[in-house]
């Protein structure tokens, strides 16, 4: 075989996911693109803030922009800056050694876990949770182990509990939620924190609590508890994608507990993987965001589209949670296999993604990162398909 065995199934399951976006651009093709309702892909539309572009126009014209290497977790002003306000929003107490600049909160987790982890040993997640965690899980050379969760996607305490072994080394958890919208509130997570303590000792052997955060500021009138505040040896991990409407530029950081068990030798190696994995995050919007702490897109419109999608879709029948939080929202499949129903909503030109793809089977998901029209067009579709299985 030309490739590593081990990469096959990788491949295979990013064969599916590319093999979606395709289609989505082929049947925009064939039918136009205002006929077709693609939600099957979670990238920001809202547009950054204003002062984003003004504070990069500022920086290129500034004779103290830099665009050479720095060491590696990043420049020290901008960890500071990080620091700064995380110590000034969450009372964090976290020192700017402890913040790592990273490509995006996908090159924080890669750096965290490579820094944790020995090959072979487990990672537990909750289940439905995001696809792309088998990666990172692959890349480190663990094992990623599920857990389930509550009916309505909250955390099953006694499940976790029972889940952990002595073979556990991080405990990863995302709230707001991917897909599912769910929002963990604080007395679960100190439930949670009590839980991997015990572990901790039971086993003789730290467990870390990875908190992967890219959707805290997209959250609608509800906590999302700071996580240090639950557990002391806790890694942050966090992007400007969603805040900022920045995906494509790859950056974020993660920031470490001071409370953490060997929390600068974390630190430490995960400057170091940074080196292995990609140097270290692009230096123009290191810099770009240093200036803009606090600073997030308008959650309103969120909010607006999540209102208008929830009602169109209770009012055609289907069964779902509100979402708390980030941009998705998880309905039930009307019909046993989300696979086949979301194969009839594709005769409606809606673009959905299978349950079956986060761990989630039965329920399937839909972004509204999209515009309003979008959401408003595809209703006849979404009741059509409701009461053609039905």
């Amino acid at each position: 075989m030309p490739i590593a065995d081990k990469m096959v199934k990788m491949v295979e399951a990013a064969s599916m996911i590319r093999k979606m976006f395709e289609e989505g651009i082929s049947m925009k093709e064939k039918y136009g693109a205002d006929n077709v309702f693609d939600f099957s892909l979670g990238n920001p539309d809202v547009p950054p803030p204003a002062v984003v572009k003004q504070t990069l126009m500022n920086l290129i014209n500034s004779k103290t922009i830099s665009h050479g290497y720095m060491p590696n977790p990043g420049y020290p002003h901008v960890r500071q800056a990080v620091a700064d306000y995380l110590n000034k929003e969450y009372n964090a107490k976290v020192t700017s050694d402890l913040v790592v600049m990273t490509a995006g909160a996908a090159g924080a987790l890669n750096d965290t876990l490579r820094a944790l982890m020995n090959p072979g040993e487990d990672i537990l997640v909750p289940a439905p949770y995001f696809v792309g965690y088998n990666q990172y899980a692959f890349v480190a050379g663990a094992n990623l182990k599920t857990v389930s969760s509550l009916p309505d996607f909250h955390l099953d305490i006694d499940a976790i509990s029972s889940a952990i072994t002595g073979n556990t080394r991080v405990m990863l958890i995302n709230s707001p939620n991917n897909p599912t919208g769910v929002v963990y509130t604080r007395e679960e997570l100190l439930s949670l924190g009590r839980v991997l303590d015990a572990a901790s000792k039971k086993f003789g052997k730290r467990i870390y609590l990875i908190s992967d955060e890219p959707y805290r500021k997209i959250a609608y009138g509800v906590d999302v508890p700071f996580m240090f505040d639950v557990y002391p040896h806790t890694i942050v991990l966090t992007s400007y994608s969603k805040e900022l409407s920045l995906a494509g530029e790859r950056i974020g950081y993660l920031a470490i507990n001071p409370e953490a068990e060997d929390a600068a030798m974390i630190a430490g190696a995960a400057g170091v993987t940074n080196t292995m994995m990609y140097v270290n995050a692009p230096a123009l919007f290191q810099q770009a965001v240093g200036l803009l702490q606090g600073v997030t897109v308008d959650i309103g419109i969120y909010k607006k589209r999540r209102d208008m999608f929830c009602e169109g879709l209770y009012e055609a029948g289907y069964e779902f949670d509100v979402p708390e939080g980030a941009f998705y929202l998880f309905p039930k499949s009307p019909i046993e296999s989300d696979l086949e129903f979301v194969n009839i909503l594709k005769e409606q030109n809606i673009l959905a993604v299978p349950g079956t793809g986060f761990s989630g089977p039965g329920f399937f998901r839909l972004s509204y990162a999209v515009p309003d029209k979008t959401i408003q067009d595809s209703l006849k579709g979404f009741k059509k398909a409701f009461d053609y299985v039905k």
